[in-house]
Order: C-alpha cells, then sequence, then structure tokens
C-alpha cells in the first residue's frame, strides 16, 4: 500500500498531533514551544510534511491541510503578525510575575501567550487551546482551559461550562482582542459567545486589557464585549485616530501604542460602527 502518511518520521507524526490538538493551525513558534526543538527544525519538519501534502505553510505558521476550516484562523495568524508581535510585547510589559490573568481566543492572543512565555508564576485560565498550549508547565505557570463546547474555527471552547469555570477566579487582568472598536458599541466581537464570555469577566477582574491592531478601529461587528468605560487598557500598534482617542480618554482608558510613527489607515477610522 503506497501512503505517503506511512513514510512520515516520528517527530513529523508528533508535529501533526500537536497541530490537531491546537485545533488545525499554529504559528511555529508556538509549535516549537510545544515540542521543545528549535523553530528551525520545526521549519524542516514542516517542509517534508507540505511536500506530502499533510500540512499548508503561511508565513510563520503552519496548518492541516485536511482540516477544512482551519484556513480562516491560519489566515488571522499570518495578517498584521508584525503588529500584533509589537503589540503581544507591549501587553507583557504591562503583566507582572505571579498575576492571575484570563486570556481569551484570537490570534492577536495567541502572540500574546507566546510574549508571556519569559514571565514567571502566572496563573493563566483560558478558553483558547493555543494560548493554554503556549502557557501550560512553563516558568511555573499554571495554565487552566475553560472547557465548553469547542470551536474549531475559533480555536477555542465556549459556552456555559467555559463562562461558569471562568468566573471562579479572581483575576489581575483579562486581556482581550478585537473583532472591531465601534465608538458607539465599544469592544465588538463576531462571535456572541465570545462576547459573552467577556462580558461575565468584568466584575472578577481589576483590568481590562484590550489588545488590538489599528485596522479594527471603525469596523463592524455585531456584539458588544466591553464598553470604553469598563477598559483599563488598550494597547494598539498605532495611536487611533483624535476621534477615538478622545473617546477612550473620556471613559478613563490607558492607551499604549507601540509606535508612534503615522500610517495610513484603513478607511472608516473615525465612523462608528453600527452594532
Amino acid at each position: 500500500m503506497d501512503d505517503d502518511s506511512d513514510n512520515i518520521p516520528h517527530r513529523g507524526r508528533e508535529l501533526l498531533d500537536v497541530l490537531a490538538r491546537l485545533g488545525g493551525s499554529a504559528r511555529n513558534t508556538q509549535i516549537a514551544q510545544v515540542m521543545d526543538v528549535s523553530e528551525e527544525t520545526v521549519r524542516r519538519l514542516v517542509k517534508g510534511l507540505a511536500k506530502k501534502n499533510m500540512v499548508e505553510r503561511v508565513h510563520g505558521g503552519t496548518f492541516l491541510s485536511r482540516a477544512q476550516d482551519t484556513p480562516m484562523f491560519s489566515g488571522a495568524l499570518e495578517q498584521n503578525a508584525e503588529e500584533k508581535t509589537l503589540i503581544a510585547k507591549k501587553v507583557s510589559q504591562i503583566v507582572e510575575d505571579g498575576m492571575v490573568l484570563f486570556i481569551t481566543v484570537g490570534s492577536t492572543m495567541t502572540h500574546v501567550a507566546e510574549q508571556l512565555r519569559d514571565l514567571k508564576n502566572l496563573t493563566v485560565v483560558s478558553n483558547s487551546l493555543s494560548v493554554v498550549a503556549s502557557l501550560a508547565d512553563h516558568n511555573g505557570t499554571r495554565a487552566i482551559l475553560a472547557g465548553g463546547e469547542v470551536i474549531r474555527s475559533e480555536r477555542g471552547s465556549f459556552g456555559r461550562a467555559a463562562e461558569q469555570l471562568a468566573c471562579q477566579y479572581s483575576y489581575d487582568a483579562v486581556i482581550c482582542g478585537a473583532d472591531a472598536v465601534s465608538l458607539t458599541g465599544g469592544i465588538l466581537a463576531s462571535n456572541p459567545l465570545e462576547a459573552e464570555l467577556t462580558r461575565a469577566l468584568h466584575n472578577n477582574t481589576r483590568r481590562m486589557i484590550v489588545a488590538t491592531d489599528h485596522t479594527k478601529f471603525g469596523e463592524k461587528a455585531a456584539n458588544v464585549a466591553c464598553r470604553f468605560d469598563q477598559i483599563t487598557d488598550l494597547v494598539t500598534d498605532i495611536a487611533p485616530s483624535e476621534t477615538f482617542a478622545t473617546a477612550l480618554k473620556d471613559a478613563g482608558v490607558k492607551i499604549h501604542v507601540t509606535s508612534r510613527r503615522s500610517g495610513k489607515k484603513k478607511k472608516k477610522t473615525d465612523v462608528a460602527a453600527v452594532n
């Protein structure tokens, strides 16, 4: 029987298993962390697996070629990857050793988890498979998966069970991303279950940290995750427009910008998203 899958080396099978546990896609940095190998080893293994059509490659990441819904998340990992890394580094400077954190799902949160690996003795609760895989048993960090119904395209778990477990903890900070930032709605999410979970955690935390790149300002999404006056910190890569900056500061939000460079933003950055 001529089957390419029979010719995959042990390390290659291990990499496929890691991708499957992470929901079908991951950044190569994260795969290396989970396998405890170098990124160069991961790239070599991925190259061999790609030749057998077992995986597909994107810039800095890999996804299972046979998982039908993985390209959506893989594309998100690749999009604005440099900006997301800078945002994640800024978030890691806000967080301190020993903190109790909740981290939501999303490609930016995957970058955040990678940067938090330098900190020690964290307690991290998350509904993200990627976040938990990156931080579990590293530098004394306890990683707790808020289990519920797994949505593979989101690489996370949702629903009442996830919410109940998440709400059992008192957090130093909740860290979340955004599908859109609206002048009228605040921080918006496309997934209603994600928005519901974020809203439920507001009263359980001292700080609400939103980490999002500049392209989300003025975009649209249907579900309110949190209002501006519920946010303590917003981390982004380019300073928001004057309209957004004023609204955020009036709500008491501290804005952290990774770069003061001017950039050509997407259209509608001054237009409120309707929700």
